[in-house]
């Protein structure tokens, strides 16, 4: 008799690694996912069709709801697995899992525990980053490692790049993982958390532009939030303006000014930001050519 599974799953990584779970035979008997937020756009695959498509029951309810937690101890899995669920599974509920309670996380731990990794790794301007299989303890991201994949992170790269790349690299650990699970023989590698950190969710407001810090910081967050996250933003003549992609360029400049107008550059703390597309608040993307003929930006200052 198989290995009863629960999985708790959304975005693409939760797809796709409920693809290969599927693939690979797992007796899946139901699954916990989220309804999609009206505030955020929906640019990722649906667990819930990918459930009604192969005719598993799932639910929309958190996890640790009581009658959740009494539908799974009559279904009294061996294995609960997480994959970018968005609810912390309170240790009770881990308990339920006589195997073991596993979750797959868009870093490569012990680095960036905790929330939107991904895009904290691109911000931070990091040259790398991964997928970890790990064991679920109290502490978010904190308990031993079964497996992980690095992934590289280019310097012309988006979040949304990276978290393609992640996705694949999931995938991967879960492909090689999930056989060794079933039969016991998966390794654990304790997790050191002293080698590594913790990160807090971000806000549509962090991604307010900061002109005193460099070209390159600049640049490297306005990749880590550019589509299709909320992007990052700046004010001119009180107005806000989202910048979607610019480059950093070597020039100099005072913080938030304009210095150039073909192309559009803007002076930072140190280097210059090259700005090609940008919206105004209430008006849709376009190209900074664009923006220039529109609006007069001589001696202007972004703030």
């Amino acid at each position: 008799m198989s290995d009863k599974v629960v999985v708790c799953a959304y975005h693409n990584v939760g797809y796709r690694c409920l693809e290969e779970l599927l693939r690979q035979g797992a007796d899946i008997r139901l699954i916990f996912t989220h309804e999609d937020s009206p505030t955020e756009e929906i640019w990722f695959q649906s667990v819930r069709e990918l459930a009604e498509t192969h005719g598993i029951p799932y639910l929309t309810s958190d996890i640790n709801e009581p009658e959740n937690m009494a539908r799974l101890k009559e279904i009294a899995p061996e294995f609960l697995l997480s994959f970018y669920y968005r609810n912390m599974i309170k240790p009770a509920v881990l308990e339920l899992a006589s195997k073991g309670a596993l979750n797959l996380h868009g870093s490569y731990l012990p680095r960036y525990r905790g929330r939107v990794p991904v895009n904290w790794a691109v911000i931070n301007g990091e040259t790398e980053t991964g997928a970890t299989l790990h064991y679920m303890v109290e502490k978010p991201d904190a308990g031993d490692i079964v497996d992980r994949e690095k992934v590289a992170i280019d310097f012309t790269d988006t979040a949304f790049d990276v978290f393609t790349k992640v996705t694949e690299a999931a995938v991967t650990v879960i492909g090689r993982s999930w056989a060794m699970l079933v039969a016991g023989t998966a390794k654990r590698l304790p997790l050191d958390l002293s080698a590594g950190n913790y990160c807090r969710g971000r806000k549509p407001a962090d991604g307010l532009i900061d002109w005193k810090r460099s070209a390159v910081q600049i640049y490297n967050l306005i990749r880590g939030v550019t589509h299709p996250y909320p992007g990052a933003f700046t004010h001119l003549d009180g107005h806000k303006v989202i910048i979607w992609q610019a480059w950093p360029v070597e020039g100099r400049g005072e913080p938030g000014r304009v210095v150039a107008t073909t192309p559009l550059q803007v002076g930072t703390g140190e280097g210059l930001l090259e700005i090609r597309s940008l919206q105004e608040e209430a008006g849709e993307e376009i190209s900074a050519a664009a923006f220039v003929e529109r609006i007069h930006l001589e001696a202007a200052r972004f703030s």
